[in-house]
């Protein structure tokens, strides 16, 4: 219910002019020109009318009072409509009054606020449509438009009926849900464009994580294989280096004590010559042991060439197996040439030069075949020399080991010798230095030992130095995972070669996993954050593709809705509207009727308005009367009271349908006679039991049925001013 207007600045309003609407019908009177149809206006105005042609303006300008010859302009005129919601007629607003203001300024900017607070025009519609307040204004009839429901198109009707029926709720929330369902669409396109941008990333990292994943694999791989041959061989080097020094301590012991009796004999028997053999023998003896331990050392270069060879004879092989060769066009220029020539010198000849030119073809095609039938690729070369210079390198050391080989063979030929010269020289006099022999012989025997169990603590220390830098490699190439073994307290039941093949086995998982490359874990990063990025996509995708869905579903739902309810109201309104005409016409009929629908592609209406392709139309309303005693074939041909009765019918039915909080008529009874006002008057007062009225009229019989009467008068300044009678007070005094 509306409880009062205040005007301040708009139009002739210059002054704060404040209207109390405490009664169901409030009639507003005075003569032409005072200013009353500016309070509909003013109605207008603050509901958020955007036509200025509506408030008989041509810019917002126009609105704000602009002056007299004795009253300064305004800058500003604000109007603010104040409503009782004790009733909650507004269900969002949770206060027992609701003020609704828009003011305007002479730059042209106006602002809206509700209850003090600044909000949009949207808002502002949202609010007053779900009250039955509608913006095509089917609730404010301005003076000289009773009629503008007849004169309008059969879209606009349509557009009023519905904002009288109150459907304009739904509409703005159809609204709402097209262009969520419109930006759920574009977010759908977008999450699409962003997963197929990602996707050839996504493939190239998976590819580099696989090829990671292999190298981590050929780690793991190598470190276990590490882990026991790491185990065995520190082990091994630890045992074996106690035994040797232990040996190497009991040999040169007894070495000090062979000397000590050789020296204790040779100092009773100075035999010279005896010496020079036992010396003799004694030498060729360490010349064996040199020669031996030297080509051990070479058996072990030997293995780790082997080794090499065989990952760079792989390696070629792969090059060699490449299915294609790239071929110069000059070179294939010059074998069409070749073959050619051979083919004119062969035409006309005999057999002889025939088979002189088909051996030029043949050597010419044989030449070109061998050129390129050949790998030359630049890795193949470069895989080649290795291969080569590792086979040389082969060559050399097995032609070396073959030296050592002869030599060991002289060695022990010559210690042969040495011996038996020895055993001849003994059988001169074996009695006597028979002693001095032991005594040599053992000390021979001694030095021998010594000299190989010192030359086992060298090969025991380069064995060590190897087994440090190979340690170091393994933790580059597999981690620190590789030298974290259990060490063993007993060495395995084993033949010695059991773990040079290890060995070898290890060397070779070094080469392949140098060989697989891998990445770093910065690529398993990034692609676990690619696929964690593609997974949130998908999901948002399936999210937007429910909520599109879910949008989808109330849009029909409030297709449904919006059907119905208009439907059944268009059959209320139409009962209304045939009793009304018939009450003001004294007879006769009238009926509102949907156009034929149809569905067009393209088309502009009658404002130059462009429909969506393909989308249907809602079909128009027209209206049908049949007068008493009279037919009528168009409202064009109503005379201008029949259009009047017709309107007020027509408007009176829609509000008793869906009642509005109040209804706004301006001199809608300007062309009615004395009977038909009296009608009106009936009409009033049954309309004022559903909606509040505000009634500007210069009728005598629509006066008497207010109950509050306001008077609008100006003077010489140009200003409206107000009186006011209320009539149960009047009828008091008068009493």
């Amino acid at each position: 219910m509306l409880k009062r207007l205040e005007i301040a600045g708009f139009k002739s309003f210059a002054r704060k002019t404040v209207l109390d609407f405490s009664n169901q019908t409030t009639a507003i009177v005075g003569p032409n020109g005072s200013g009353k149809s500016n309070v509909a206006e003013a109605f207008r105005f603050a509901l958020g009318e955007q036509s200025m042609k509506s408030m008989r303006g041509k810019r917002s300008e126009d609105l704000i009072f602009s002056g007299t010859h004795m009253s300064a302009r305004a800058n500003r005129a604000a109007v603010a409509i104040v409503f009782d919601n004790t009733k909650r007629i507004f269900p969002k607003i949770d206060f027992d009054e609701v003020a609704i203001e828009r003011a305007v300024f002479r730059d042209g900017t106006s602002e809206y606020s509700l209850n003090g607070s600044k909000v949009r025009l949207r808002d502002i519609q949202e609010l007053l449509a779900g009250a039955n307040i509608g913006e095509t204004g089917h609730h404010i009839i301005s003076q000289g438009e009773a009629d503008r429901i007849l004169l309008a198109n059969p879209r606009e009707r349509r557009a009023m009926l519905e904002d009288a029926l109150g459907l304009k709720g739904f509409e703005f929330r159809k609204q709402e849900a097209e262009r969520k369902l419109e930006r759920t669409d574009a977010n759908v396109k977008e999450v699409e464009a962003l997963r197929r941008e990602i996707a050839p990333h996504i493939r190239f990292l998976k590819k580099q994580v696989e090829r990671l994943e292999r190298a981590e694999e050929l780690a793991r791989e190598l470190a276990t294989a590490c882990q026991t041959y790491f185990a065995i061989e520190e082990l091994y080097l630890d045992t074996e280096s106690v035994r040797v020094k232990r040996e190497r301590e009991v040999a040169g012991e007894k070495l000090a004590h062979a000397e000590a009796g050789l020296k204790a004999f040779e100092d009773r028997n100075n035999d010279s010559e005896g010496l020079k053999h036992v010396e003799k023998v004694r030498l060729a003896e360490r010349e064996l042991d040199r020669i031996s331990q030297e080509r051990a050392q070479l058996s072990r270069e030997i293995g780790r060439v082997e080794g090499a060879l065989d990952s760079a004879k792989r390696r070629s092989h792969a090059v060699k197996e490449e299915p294609y060769v790239k071929i110069p066009r000059q070179d294939l220029t010059q074998l069409q040439a070749s073959i050619e020539r051979a083919g004119d010198i062969a035409e006309g000849s005999d057999h002889e030069a025939l088979r002189g030119a088909l051996e030029a073809i043949k050597g010419a095609i044989g030449a070109f075949l061998l050129r390129f039938t050949a790998p030359a690729d630049e890795y193949l070369i470069e895989e080649e020399n290795i291969v080569y210079t590792l086979e040389a390198e082969r060559e050399a050391l097995t032609a070396k080991d073959q030296k050592l080989a002869d030599a060991i063979a002289d060695a022990r030929a010559a210690l042969e010798r040495a011996r038996q010269d020895r055993l001849a020289y003994d059988e001169t006099g074996r009695e006597q230095q028979h002693r001095l022999l032991a005594v040599a012989d053992s000390r021979a025997t001694e030095e021998a030992n010594v000299a190989r169990l010192d030359a086992r603590l060298n090969e025991l220390s380069y064995l060590a130095e190897e087994f440090s830098r190979e340690r170091g490699e393994v933790l580059a190439l597999a981690g620190s995972s590789a030298l974290s073994y259990e060490k063993l307290t007993e060495l395995p039941k084993e033949d010695r070669r059991t773990q040079e093949e290890r060995k070898r086995g290890m060397e070779r998982l070094k080469i392949r996993v140098e060989e697989a490359g891998g990445g770093t874990e910065d690529v398993k990063k990034e692609y676990e954050e690619a696929v964690g990025r593609e997974t949130f996509l998908a999901r948002e995708l399936d999210d937007l593709a429910k909520s599109a869905d879910g949008l989808r579903s109330l849009i029909s739902d409030l297709d449904i809705e919006l059907h119905k309810t208009f439907s059944e109201g268009l059959t209320k309104v139409n009962s209304s509207f045939g009793e009304f005409f018939s009450l003001m016409f004294g007879g006769g009929g009238a009926k509102l009727v949907l156009e034929e629908l149809t569905v067009i592609a393209e088309e502009e209406d009658e404002e130059g308005e462009q429909l969506e392709p393909g989308k249907p139309r809602k079909a128009g309303i027209e209206i049908s009367v049949n007068l008493p005693k009279k037919r009528v074939q168009s409202l064009m041909q109503l005379s201008g009271g029949e259009r009047a009765l017709t309107s007020i019918a027509l408007i009176f039915a829609m509000s008793q349908v869906n009642p509005p909080p109040f209804l706004i008529l301006d001199e809608t009874d300007a062309a009615l006679d004395e009977a038909n006002s009296r009608r009106y008057g009936d009409m009033i007062d049954n309309l004022a039991k559903k909606s509040q009225l505000i009634v500007i009229s210069h009728n005598r019989e629509t006066m008497s049925r207010a109950g509050i009467l306001y008077g609008v008068t100006m003077g010489s300044d140009g200003i409206s001013k107000l009186l006011s009678v209320r009539f149960e007070e009047a009828v008091q005094v008068a009493k």
